[in-house]
């Protein structure tokens, strides 16, 4: 027995394509922006914050707080090299002390 093929059958059909607008080489997808992953001085100050609240509320076990010292410390130390805190105080009287002496002459 022998089937008959119709034309639809012998067909290949090729998937539609959306041509309504052309692709250009200019339109390209901009990728969503992606947060800035930046340290700065002040996250840093603001961790050492963090570590001395959290001690000081007792989030640490007894055998956790010499890690969490010395990680403070650490942190500290390099806060200091980065960063020097300059007190206003202190440049004040340093400013107003050189204008004393400067104006008495």
């Amino acid at each position: 027995m022998t089937t008959k093929k119709t034309k639809k059958e012998t067909e290949i059909k090729a998937p539609k394509v959306a041509t309504s607008q052309p692709i250009t080489q200019t339109q390209t997808q901009t990728p969503p922006p992606q947060p800035t992953t930046d340290l700065t001085i002040a996250d840093l100050r603001n961790l050492g914050t963090i570590i001395d609240v959290a001690s000081s509320r007792g989030a640490f076990r007894a055998n956790e707080m010499a890690t969490v010292g010395l990680m403070y410390n650490k942190l500290q130390s390099f806060l200091a090299k980065v960063a020097p805190e300059t007190k206003p105080e202190e440049k004040q009287t340093t400013q107003t002390t050189t204008a004393a002496t400067t104006t008495g002459k």
